[in-house]
């Protein structure tokens, strides 16, 4: 079978078409480290600057090849219907056959992540309770207040209680770093992700 594209993701790829098997290498490379490591700005200016582009094109086109894996892996095409796919998108064959190794190499990484799914614990319920020493003729210095909670989670129908305790000041930075996540998850880098796994629906 052959994998349909959307057109905006057909454009992304559009750059990579008309480069040398070097550069579609590379591109390669860029996407493998994205899948291992998250985004690096570095990487992708330096790419936009050998290219003569901006920093955009070359992310569009890391998710655009991103994503040909994702749809190519979701629905378990062959070593030649990926081929076939590839080539209607405009590659030539010496960089179907780059294309090809990728998808190779990377498959297996890709179907274990689809098929783990959100298995894993999460929140269900949060107890708490602050805690400190009023007076003690032994303490010689001030007392830090602690705040103990339960944190309920639940896997399935099993619900597992971890109990934690920490110091306000602790439990301040961790506020402000589950904002920061939240910030995060609003950027225009995690809408571009979430559009790539939404096309899996598709």
């Amino acid at each position: 079978m052959l994998i349909s594209l959307r057109n905006d993701h057909k454009e992304h790829l559009q750059l990579l078409t008309a480069q040398p098997e070097q550069v579609v290498a590379d591109f390669c490379k860029l996407a493998s480290d994205f899948l291992e490591n998250g985004p690096t700005a570095k990487l992708f200016s330096t790419a936009a600057s050998k290219l003569d582009v901006t920093v955009d094109v070359i992310e569009n086109c890391i998710y655009g090849l991103i994503n040909l894996l994702l749809i190519a892996c979701k629905h378990q095409l062959s070593e030649a219907d990926f081929r076939d796919s590839v080539l209607t998108l405009g590659f030539s064959e010496n960089q179907e056959t780059l294309l090809s190794k990728f998808y190779d190499t990377k498959k297996s990484l890709i179907h274990k992540i689809n098929t783990k799914g959100l298995t894993g614990p999460h929140y269900h319920d949060l107890q708490w309770r602050f805690e400190v020493q009023l007076a003690s003729r032994s303490m010689l210095q001030q007392v830090t207040p602690l705040i103990t909670m339960d944190l309920a989670l639940k896997t399935g129908s099993e619900i597992s209680h971890q109990i934690l305790q920490t110091d306000p000041t602790n439990l301040l930075h961790l506020a402000n770093e589950l904002e920061h996540a939240l910030n995060q998850s609003r950027s225009r880098h995690s809408r571009k992700v979430q559009r790539a796994l939404g096309n899996l629906q598709i």
